[in-house]
């Protein structure tokens, strides 16, 4: 027997979860979806997400990424190479967090409004 998915977006996203059956098994890499899940057989691969999640993150972990550098130095002051060792780290590890919860959301708000590629009326 399946289980439900959770009914708040965040949680599913975050859990990497199937918008159909709620089992967490989205994802078939470290960013990639799977083909399709592998408790319900939903297909992954009908849907479209294409690169807005990457964009808005962009913008999102590079301010969060120069106010942390920006602050760290001010406040502290260390050496260039502490700089280094940290923010190439922090930067990959909240761009690949973001990615995933970013396209999961994505994803699941296509399957629960039933979003389909525009089309012109004749």
């Amino acid at each position: 027997m399946v289980a439900l998915p959770p009914d708040n977006l965040a949680v599913l996203a975050l859990r990497g979860g199937c918008p159909q059956c709620g089992a967490r098994t989205l994802f078939g890499g470290m960013i990639s979806f799977a083909p399709k899940c592998r408790a319900c057989g939903l297909d992954y691969a009908a849907f479209n997400v294409g690169d807005g999640p990457a964009a808005f993150l962009t913008l999102i972990v590079g301010a969060l990424v120069v106010i942390g550098a920006v602050s760290l130095e001010l406040a502290v002051g260390p050496p260039f190479w502490v700089h280094l060792l940290i923010w190439p780290a922090v930067t990959l590890g909240l761009v690949i967090g973001g990615l995933r919860v970013g396209k999961a959301a994505l994803l699941i708000s296509e399957y629960r409004n039933a979003a389909r590629e525009g089309k012109l009326r004749p």
